[in-house]
């Protein structure tokens, strides 16, 4: 996770970065991600058949959609058996909106 941002991979307190800003706020910057996000909030642990079954995309379309989430902090994947389940990464979306509140504050 070499881009994930700050906060994801450190368990200490980060200082807001704009980087990290701009790196979730990139993540989501296609539809079918915004949807797998709303999808696993519904549904957590969800496996990529599963996101498949709900979005209009092939299965190879959805897999490169989560490593786009995933490398970007949104996600994480943990392996079971033959599949891959994905959830959202916990405090992640919190941490996005004070992200995003902290910008509407600086003006």
């Amino acid at each position: 996770m070499e881009n994930a941002p700050s906060f994801v991979t450190h368990t200490e307190v980060v200082e807001d970065s704009l980087e990290d800003l701009a790196l979730l706020a990139q993540a989501l910057g296609h539809p079918h991600r915004i949807a797998i996000v709303r999808h696993l909030l519904k549904h957590p642990g969800c496996i990529c058949g599963d996101i498949v079954d709900v979005l209009p995309l092939a299965q190879s379309t959805v897999s490169q959609h989560l490593k786009k989430l995933k490398d970007a902090g949104w996600i994480r994947g943990e392996i079971e058996g033959p599949k891959t389940c994905y959830c959202l990464k916990p405090g992640v979306i919190r941490r996005f909106s004070e992200m995003v509140g902290q910008l509407a504050r600086e003006e």
